[in-house]
């Protein structure tokens, strides 16, 4: 019996070395927002394979950016929510702040993944300059200063975008976050 405590040691240990290199590799860079290692990239001879991926996580970026605006600001903000004295007024300015933070972010990741397809690369590049007014848009909406202006800007530039995802072959779909999302 005290041999095999040593080996029953060693078998634990074998199996925590393992499962630490495996969620190790498994997590990527979380500055640049991209969580996709460098395994799972293509390889520079498949560049149809490239295009999809391209799309696809176009799609999903711009999915997801669509679906956070119209939930957390656009729908609250046509029921009356962002007004003065409205019930639920300061929990919905501030879920639209994030909302607002995530959907910038996850556009400026859909026009990074546009630059790996040439038709999306051309139908998006117009729309670089209207993500980028949004930059400051999170930080109204957080503060509840936010107008029919600011609304109308977030709902033009989804809107474009999406049409240009359809233009490109690649249909945007609405895609709600969850709020651990939103604040992660």
């Amino acid at each position: 019996m005290p041999r095999s405590m040593p080996l029953r040691r060693l078998l634990v240990a074998l199996l925590m070395s393992c499962a630490v290199l495996v969620g190790g590799t498994a997590c990527g860079d979380s500055d640049s927002g991209d969580t996709t290692s460098s395994a799972a990239t293509p390889s520079g001879s498949a560049s149809a394979e490239r295009q999809k991926l391209a799309k696809t996580r176009f799609v999903a970026n711009a999915g997801l950016a669509a679906g956070a605006t119209y939930q957390w600001i656009v729908k609250p903000y046509r029921a009356g929510t962002f007004k003065k004295g409205a019930d639920g007024r300061t929990f919905a300015v501030v879920k639209a702040g994030l909302a607002g933070a995530f959907a910038y972010n996850r556009l400026k990741a859909a026009a990074d993944n546009a630059k790996g397809d040439p038709l999306l690369a051309k139908a998006v590049a117009p729309l670089t300059a209207g993500i980028e007014s949004l930059r400051g848009m999170a930080t109204r909406l957080r503060k509840g200063e936010a107008g029919d202006g600011d609304i109308g800007a977030f709902e033009n530039v989804i809107n474009g975008i999406k049409d240009a995802g359809r233009s490109a072959g690649a249909e945007v779909k609405d895609k709600v976050p969850s709020t651990a999302q939103l604040s992660g």
